[in-house]
């Protein structure tokens, strides 16, 4: 078997970052994403503590939800928008602390 991929640190924050922002309840979330007949809510709870991570199509879903590109979510330079869904899809933002390290 070869090595694991590596995992995005920051994942679980941003799922949970978004299901907050859409003000509803792990079981709701799995309505939206539409996947109720997958998967069982306590995988939502599983995703957002890091324990397990979602399929690709899981978290393609998750970022239609928030008006976000994929990109947004996965990578651990980028910050979600302060708003969520972001009223136009985005990139996400560099984080601070990068950005202020690479104007020094």
């Amino acid at each position: 078997m070869g090595n694991a991929r590596p995992r995005p640190a920051r994942l679980a924050e941003k799922l949970l970052q978004i299901r907050l922002a859409l003000g509803i309840s792990q079981t709701e979330i799995l309505h939206r994403l539409g996947v109720e007949d997958r998967i069982l809510y306590n995988r939502i709870s599983d995703y957002e503590r890091d324990k397990n991570e979602p399929t690709l199509m899981v978290l393609l879903q998750y970022a239609r939800l928030a008006n976000v590109y994929l990109e947004a979510l996965v990578d651990d330079t980028l910050d979600l928008p302060h708003k969520l869904p972001a009223p136009t899809k985005t990139e996400g933002t560099r984080r601070k602390s990068l950005q202020a390290r690479k104007n020094r």
